[in-house]
């Protein structure tokens, strides 16, 4: 009986992802349609929550990319990201996001860490930052009690990717 109730509902998901396709298609080539002011446009985007392994931290916010170069190396000409940090322990831990930035430098792509660390249980902590020629932005959310992100936070477990130039 359990298995029917899967079933019956991955088909009803099926069936209302394949009935709201056309009408989100059908927006976005109306969008891509109106002139050259839509690719000036700020492409804003809603992300998150993002939590930490047993939800010990969380992070949420936006990211806006304005002034897309599709040239050699695909980037937007500046991305803001903004948002607010959770420490959701009791104990003496700090709930960190951490983004990796890639930028265009030359015909490069190096890429750079920016870390928010909130320490107050439950209260949140803000933050904005504005990068130049990016082409990647990705997030990893921790929980340390440590005064910079250890290596176990930057290199155990999958980045999240935010926003990819195409």
């Amino acid at each position: 009986m359990n298995t029917n109730r899967v079933l019956a509902g991955l088909a009803l998901a099926s069936a209302a992802a394949m009935t709201l396709a056309p009408a989100a298609q059908a927006a976005t080539s109306t969008a891509a349609t109106t002139g050259p002011a839509a690719s000036e446009a700020a492409s804003a985007k809603v992300w998150g929550p993002y939590y930490a392994p047993g939800r010990a931290a969380k992070t949420l916010g936006t990211l806006t990319a304005r002034g897309e170069d599709h040239a050699d190396l695909p980037t937007a000409d500046t991305v803001r990201v903004s948002g607010l940090v959770y420490d959701q322990t009791r104990r003496s831990a700090c709930g960190w996001a951490v983004f990796r930035v890639t930028y265009r430098d030359g015909s490069d792509l190096p890429n750079r860490l920016h870390s928010v660390r909130d320490c107050s249980y439950r209260d949140a902590k803000r933050y904005t930052f504005t990068y130049r020629d990016v082409y990647q932005v990705e997030l990893k959310v921790c929980s340390e009690a440590t005064s910079r992100p250890s290596l176990t936070c930057l290199y155990a477990g999958t980045w999240k990717t935010l926003y990819l130039s195409k």
